[in-house]
C-alpha cells in the first residue's frame, strides 16, 4: 500500500506563527516526517509531498497512492483564544466531493480511533458555531468533520483525509 502524506503549507506560505514564534509548516513537516517514519515501520510506501505551492500539483503527485494524507496544525482564532484549553485536541476532514467519500470517511475514522486509543481527544473547536468553522460532524465520536470545498481532499483522485493535528495558541 501506498500513502503520500502531504506537508500541509509550503515557505511561501508557512501557515500561522505559535505563540512560540515557530510557523506551523515546521510543525507540519516534523509530524509528517515522524508519520513517514512510522507507516514504512508498518510496512507501508511512503510519497512525502512538500513544498509545492499548487495544490494541483500535490493531487498530481499523490496520484497512484491508496491514500492521500494532509498534515496541519490548527490555530484559534483571536476572539476564542481566551478558552482556547477547551478547543486542544485532534480534528480529521474529509469531502463528500471525493471520488471516494465512503473510503474517505472509514480511513479518516481508523486514524481518529487509533488516536484515541493512544489517549488523544478530538476537540470540538470545528464544530462551534463561529464563522469559518461549524462543519458538520462525519464521525464524532472519532473526530471527523466533513468539510466537502476542502481543495485537497476534493480533488484528489484516492481517499483523502486532512489532519488538524492540534490546536496552537497563535501570534496572528
Amino acid at each position: 500500500m501506498l500513502v503520500a502524506v502531504d506537508v500541509g503549507h509550503w515557505p511561501g506560505a508557512p501557515g500561522v506563527l505559535s505563540a512560540s514564534g515557530r510557523p506551523e509548516l515546521e510543525f507540519n513537516r516534523e509530524l509528517a516526517h515522524e508519520l513517514k517514519v512510522q507507516l514504512e515501520k508498518s510496512g507501508l510506501e511512503v510519497r512525502m509531498i512538500e513544498d509545492l505551492p499548487a495544490l494541483r500539483d500535490r493531487t498530481r503527485m499523490a496520484q497512484g497512492a491508496d491514500l492521500l494524507v494532509s498534515i496541519h496544525h490548527d490555530a484559534v482564532r483571536a476572539a476564542l483564544m481566551p478558552r482556547a484549553e477547551r478547543y486542544s485536541g485532534f480534528s480529521l476532514f474529509v469531502s463528500r466531493q471525493n471520488p471516494q467519500p465512503a473510503r474517505s470517511l472509514a480511513c479518516a475514522a481508523a486514524i481518529g480511533a487509533e488516536l484515541r486509543a493512544a489517549g488523544l481527544e478530538p476537540s470540538r473547536y470545528h464544530a462551534e458555531p463561529v464563522p469559518g468553522e461549524n462543519r458538520p460532524y462525519a464521525d464524532e465520536t472519532n473526530g471527523v468533520h466533513y468539510f466537502d470545498n476542502l481543495a485537497l481532499a476534493r480533488g484528489a483522485a484516492m481517499p483523502a483525509v486532512l489532519v488538524e493535528a492540534g490546536v496552537r495558541r497563535c501570534l496572528q
